[in-house]
């Protein structure tokens, strides 16, 4: 085949790129500049996407002896990603803008574009796996399932990706079950990446002051913090710098009558307050999701009469799982009812992604409208 080698300048995608050359694919390698600033640089395993993110990723092409290129996808990046980033907040709800950036970067237009180009798949350095099935009539299915590498896996991030896009997707990473062993083929291959640290934290946020980014952009917008009773408790820069489940930070000018921590429990973007109250407040049972996008065959097998069936949903990059029952609705089943069937969920804001599972086996995706207490 020929695959598309998604190369970060990272220890990840150089093994996957260098699997896929293994694996007897016609591979070209690929960095996407997804910084409008030309001169920014790494700091230390902050961010990503860097100049010399770049610099690595050829140098990792060239050992690996494949073509590489630089797409600049800054602008398409700004205008996805990191909008939406600044147009949830605004709005009061958190989003998770790797979720996004591997829904409209890495996933759309990186794969378009190399579809276009006559490339069969593109290859990256996630950590998921990819598990192909047939059912002896000819129908080929693809599942998207966890990583054994727990502590890595990104299936979570990948389930907006949606079957059509998991088709011309490869993760050739879906069998490590350590980072230590990705390292060892780094090097054992002579890729000089092979002990550089992971990036982490957003990574057009590459200083790790997400409320100073949010303020930059969306300028100070000052307004009250009130407790459930409505009395006022301390003042904000912008509510848009809260979420709900956050505790600190809040800078109140008083404590609660009783003594114990408070935590944001609402976010109201029209009268731009902050609400805060107890922990037990957070506490949710009940979850409605829309834009649902749910694999191949997975509500034909599995849903019963009244379209209800178990699962374990996810709201976190690395939350715990969690037993519930799970509905499509929706005219085209394009939202997600949730009904927890064990322990509640705590802190679940709008805007953020809620992943179905069936064990290993990612079966769809949500975002989040609202949450609460039956």
């Amino acid at each position: 085949m020929k695959v598309l080698a998604a190369m970060s300048g990272g220890v990840d995608s150089a093994v996957a790129a260098a699997l896929a050359v293994e694996a007897g694919h016609d591979v070209v390698g690929v960095h996407m500049a997804l910084s409008r600033n030309r001169d920014r640089f790494r700091t230390g395993s902050r961010g990503c996407c860097s100049i010399e993110d770049a610099g690595d990723a050829r140098r990792a092409a060239d050992v690996l002896g494949i073509p590489y290129y630089v797409w600049d996808l800054s602008e398409t990046f700004e205008e996805t990603v990191v909008a939406d980033f600044l147009s949830e907040y605004e709005a009061g709800r958190t989003p998770n803008p790797c979720v996004r950036c591997n829904e409209h970067i890495k996933f759309e237009a990186l794969l378009d574009k190399a579809t276009a180009l006559g490339f069969d798949a593109v290859a990256t350095g996630h950590y998921a796996r990819i598990e192909v099935s047939d059912d002896g009539a000819g129908e080929v299915a693809r599942e998207l399932h966890r990583s054994p590498n727990t502590a890595k896996d990104q299936s979570y991030v990948l389930a907006v990706m949606g079957p059509q896009r998991l088709a011309r997707a490869m993760f050739p990473l879906g069998g490590f079950a350590t980072k230590d062993e990705v390292r060892a083929e780094a090097a054992k291959r002579g890729l000089s990446v092979s002990a550089k640290p992971d990036s982490y934290d957003i990574c057009f946020v590459a200083d790790g002051d997400t409320r100073g980014f949010l303020r930059e952009r969306l300028g100070s917008k000052p307004g009250e913090i009130v407790d459930t009773s409505g009395t006022v408790v301390g003042e904000h820069d912008g509510a848009y710098a809260y979420t709900v489940g956050q505790r600190k930070g809040l800078g109140l000018g008083r404590p609660a009558a009783d003594g114990k921590a408070r935590y944001v429990v609402d976010v109201q973007t029209s009268t731009n307050t902050v609400v805060v109250g107890p922990a037990e407040l957070l506490s949710v049972n009940r979850i409605a999701g829309e834009k649902a996008i749910w694999f191949d065959g997975v509500l034909d097998a599995l849903s019963s009469d009244d379209g209800w069936f178990a699962a374990e949903v996810q709201v976190r990059a690395h939350g715990a799982p969690v037993p519930a029952r799970v509905r499509a609705a929706g005219p085209a089943s394009d939202t997600m009812e949730i009904e927890l069937t064990g322990e509640p969920l705590r802190g679940v804001a709008a805007g953020q992604s809620v992943v179905a599972y069936a064990g290993t086996r990612v079966l769809g995706q949500a975002t989040v409208t609202a949450a609460r207490r039956a």
